[in-house]
């Protein structure tokens, strides 16, 4: 192995790093992983509870997942997807089984941005219609039309980009933009306000609404009941096709298969990515409703990729799934959310003067910093440098415990892998409760 000056110099010399400049930073060399745990080259352990990008679903290094693409890799590699190939037919029938009725096909992508790049593809040809409505609070990927639909300052850079994007206020109760009392008004007045959109930009024109079902980065916004059923409703009264982002809601994060599934509602195509594999190879992908399917029968689809449904990624997903079967790794997360990270980070919020909010399912939780009781953020919204500092100061109080945490804007989110165990979750959730010791420094609440 190398050493780790041989990391950081080959790394500093060579490796060009995403959404950085890259004279500021200094990434740090990770020597290995396993389970919920990744350590350094002085071996000092984190606990990961940012599962990386959220996407460890499954825990570092599993040991069935790994031999499950070591016996891939010594029987076939790689094959273009032209090919009719076991795993990848395994693990597009596996995912059309867990998906809602009526949604059979798969179309398999190397990554999340992808798939919703491609899943807007779908319904722009299927409709003949052009314009996407998004919220501003989302992220769907950093390709053309997919950060044009993201709603974050990640867009902004590189605008323009894409044409034919259109962003609506999506609902947020604790910061409700209808100045709703209560999650009842919170669902009719963003309803409303989507179908005001709608009416305005001209229903005819409306390929798609795209929706993360549950906001990952920008916030884990729960969406309120009757939200998600009126978003179909007002699909179907219009024609629009209903996309729901599940890169980062899916496969086991939320308690469920699919996050939408706990509202019991089917959208028309879904993407995923992340912890259908828990990243150990890339791959994502769109679930295709048979109605949209049946458009592209005999006419070609004009989009793909070389590595579409490449043998090693599919294999890996299939071992994932037989995987998260077999050891009840969704009900597992299930039961996290509603037994300990729930019940605990309320306690945590009413003793800390700085958490203005706490929500979330399964392993999928935001805990929000504000600096008083009129709910000012702790840091202005996209801070940085100086402005960022107390959000700094309490990651890295974090990290000194060995908790690696997911910060963004003012809130810490705790997302650590699906498998991670009561014990190890009550270890992370301990040293975030002393950790916000240092938000409440800040706050005048």
């Amino acid at each position: 192995m190398s050493s780790e000056a041989q990391v950081r110099a080959d790394d500093r010399a060579h490796v060009f790093h995403s959404w950085s400049a890259q004279g500021l930073i200094d990434p740090l060399p990770v020597k290995g992983a396993l389970g919920s745990y990744f350590w350094d080259y002085d071996d000092r352990r984190y606990l990961d509870f940012s599962s990386q990008l959220v996407n460890i679903n499954i825990g570092h290094q599993h040991p069935r997942l790994v031999a499950a693409i070591q016996e891939q890799a010594a029987k076939l590699c790689t094959i273009q997807p032209a090919f009719a190939n076991d795993k990848r037919g395994e693990a597009a029938r596996m995912i059309a089984e867990v998906a809602p009725e009526g949604l059979n096909k798969v179309f398999f992508t190397n990554g999340g941005a992808e798939a919703n790049e491609n899943a807007i593809r779908m319904a722009r040809l299927h409709t003949g219609r052009h314009k996407v409505l998004s919220t501003y609070r989302s992220y769907h990927g950093s390709t053309a039309t997919a950060i044009t639909a993201t709603g974050d300052p990640r867009r902004w850079p590189n605008e323009p980009v894409a044409i034919g994007v259109v962003h609506f206020w999506g609902p947020y109760p604790y910061r409700s933009p209808f100045h709703a009392s209560n999650e009842v008004e919170e669902a009719e007045r963003a309803l409303q306000h989507l179908r005001d959109t709608i009416v305005f930009e001209g229903p005819s024109t409306i390929a798609a609404i795209l929706l993360e079902t549950v906001v990952g980065t920008n916030g884990i916004l729960v969406p309120p009941p009757g939200y998600l059923a009126g978003v179909r409703e007002l699909c179907d009264e219009f024609g629009i096709v209903f996309i729901a982002d599940e890169v980062m809601a899916g496969f086991g994060r939320c308690g469920e298969w699919f996050a939408i599934d706990r509202w019991g509602v089917t959208p028309d195509l879904i993407t995923f990515a992340k912890g259908v594999n828990s990243g150990y190879l890339p791959l994502g992908g769109v679930v295709i409703a048979d109605a949209i399917a049946e458009t592209f029968r005999e006419r070609p689809f004009p989009g793909g990729l070389t590595y579409s449904g490449h043998p090693l990624a599919t294999a890996s997903a299939v071992a994932s799934m037989q995987i998260f079967k077999e050891e009840g790794i969704v009900e597992h997360a299930r039961m996290l959310g509603e037994d300990v990270i729930g019940p605990a980070l309320l306690k945590i919020a009413e003793k800390h003067p700085s958490v203005g909010d706490v929500r979330g399912l399964g392993v999928f939780w935001a805990v929000e910093l504000i600096k008083n009781e009129d709910k000012t953020p702790l840091v202005p919204f996209n801070a940085s440098g100086k402005d960022a500092a107390p959000m700094n100061a309490v990651a890295a109080a974090c990290k000194e415990k060995g908790l690696w945490p997911f910060v963004h804007f003012n809130r810490v989110h705790v997302v650590p892998p699906c498998t991670i165990s009561v014990d190890e979750l009550k270890e992370g959730l301990a040293i975030l409760d002393g950790a916000l010791t240092v938000a409440d420094g800040y706050t005048t609440a």
